[in-house]
């Protein structure tokens, strides 16, 4: 696996918007904001020519544009990172339009993005070997103050820190809007893990015992995910194998999909093999969280193939669609530490 340099202090962080710009409120003023705070800690700004952009549809340019542009700014010199201005709809369309032959030559460099932005951080990792940043996109640091899971993610970035812990409470509904784009996470919601295991069929809370389990840590928003799966853009399997003594812990997070698509998508997941050399799943709380459809929640449609596994399996952690989320590393060596209500993830650049 190839790691980046981090993010010197004084370094350039480039913008860029392979998948939705930053074209409408309160996207632009956030982003705006966001790059404000980076001046004022002493980084420069490298913008894409999308980052404003919104011609094209589920994206912010054409698929054509946009893969030139994230060709361009990743295997360009000018800048140290890359952050995704957001996420969107249809960013899978402009794969065929990215170098990743380039790329996989290339210097390594950061990409750091989340949501529709799987499609760069989890092929970075199984197509070209490189790590990559699983964390919120651009708009998301333009908020004030900043909460601790964006400290977090800069941490990573800029080699501070190697370890993330889960955090205290989550945001059920947002204030950010028009007239407050600067609005931080409302979070209001307790923090509450389940948990499952051989020996624990399900405990969440307290009751969790110290638990820890170590591999890969590879996954993203399974939207994503099930898209990609069994095409041409499909080296799990590949990925799998090379790294196949470390064993994977597959983190996990839905964005549109229902609980019955999350467990289709677990049942596609699990027959195409990607489950092979699980040690354990991290779950994060889903947009569809709280649904029920004919007496199907969203944990069952988890367990139902995970429980199979008899590894840990962790649910309602601190990743993806319901804020905050902890930044993880694709492609790292992960140790996950679970006890209580808490949760420990290390990772290790090797």
């Amino acid at each position: 696996m190839k790691y980046a340099k981090f993010l010197p202090a004084g370094g350039t962080i480039g913008c860029v918007a392979p998948s939705f710009g930053c074209n409408t409120e309160p996207y632009r003023s956030a982003f705006e904001n966001a790059q404000r705070i980076w001046r004022e800690m002493g980084y420069q700004v490298d913008l894409g020519p999308n980052c404003y952009a919104g011609e094209g549809i589920g994206i912010s340019n054409s698929p054509k544009a946009c893969g030139e542009e994230l060709n361009a700014y990743y295997l360009s010199g000018k800048n140290d990172c890359l952050i995704s201005c957001g996420g969107g709809e249809l960013m899978c369309e402009i794969l065929d339009e990215v170098d990743f032959a380039s790329i996989s030559y290339a210097t390594p460099k950061w990409f750091m993005g989340f949501s529709d932005n799987t499609n760069m951080t989890y092929l970075l990792a199984t197509l070209c070997d490189t790590a990559s940043i699983y964390a919120p996109c651009a708009a998301a640091y333009g908020m004030e103050p900043w909460h601790k899971s964006l400290k977090d993610a800069m941490g990573l970035l800029t080699g501070r820190k190697l370890v993330v812990r889960g955090y205290p409470r989550w945001e059920r509904e947002s204030f950010k809007n028009e007239e407050n784009p600067f609005a931080p996470y409302n979070v209001t919601e307790k923090k509450v893990l389940r948990f499952h295991d051989a020996s624990t069929p399900w405990s969440e809370g307290e009751a969790i015992p110290r638990t820890v389990f170590q591999g890969r840590l590879l996954g993203g928003c399974m939207d994503c995910l099930v898209n990609l799966l069994g095409t041409r853009y499909d080296r799990t399997p590949q990925f799998l194998e090379k790294y196949r003594e470390d064993g994977i812990i597959w983190f996990l997070e839905a964005c549109d999909l229902n609980v019955f698509g999350i467990r289709r998508a677990m049942w596609q997941m699990e027959h195409a093999g990607w489950f092979r050399y699980v040690r354990g799943f991290l779950i994060g709380r889903p947009l569809c969280y709280g649904q029920e459809l004919m007496g199907l929640n969203a944990y069952d449609a988890f367990l139902e193939v995970a429980a199979r596994k008899n590894v840990p399996v962790v649910m309602d952690v601190d990743l993806g669609h319901l804020p905050p989320m902890m930044p993880l590393i694709v492609g790292s060596l992960g140790k996950v530490t679970v006890k209580g209500n808490d949760i420990a993830v290390r990772m290790q650049l090797r």
